[in-house]
């Protein structure tokens, strides 16, 4: 997994974890990566400093109390950004049903009229989600894995 620091045309700023680099350049060529903020799909990496671990232990670490909190991976959101997709997953929790990796058949079947309309949301592969586009079934890629795809 590689993180990087992505901006829009509109100069949003926002972070975001992605397979490889290759990916980044698969899923952006695809029109995929979009701005949390404002929904551009006109994103790109920008300048970001690597993060790299040292030998040294916490008890090394000067202790500095002046210095502010920065946000851990274990934090409340660090912007509005991630408050709003933070509501977004609960709302999407509580109004959805989660049909796993069977989401891009459900969801064709719902589009069809071969199953009930309801709210839905799971994982597709690439190519499935592509070819649901393609044909006029609405979705959207969400900003976030669900539960059983976090370490």
């Amino acid at each position: 997994m590689i993180r990087y620091a992505l901006a829009c045309s509109q100069k949003h700023s926002f972070d975001s974890w992605f397979q490889s680099a290759d990916a980044f350049d698969k899923l952006r060529a695809a029109g995929m990566t979009t701005c949390p903020i404002c929904g551009d799909a006109d994103v790109n990496k920008t300048i970001m400093a690597p993060r790299v671990s040292t030998a040294r232990t916490k008890s090394e670490e000067p202790e500095n109390k002046s210095a502010p909190a920065e946000h851990g991976p274990l934090s409340g959101p660090a912007s509005a950004a991630e408050q709003m997709v933070g509501e977004l997953k609960k709302q999407l929790k509580e109004k959805s049903e989660y049909v796993g990796e069977g989401f891009a058949a459900e969801a064709r079947k719902i589009h069809d009229g071969e199953a009930p309309d309801r709210s839905i949301y799971g994982e597709a592969r690439l190519d499935e989600a592509k070819k649901l586009v393609d044909d006029g079934v609405p979705v959207v890629p969400l900003p976030f894995a669900h539960k059983s795809k976090v370490n």
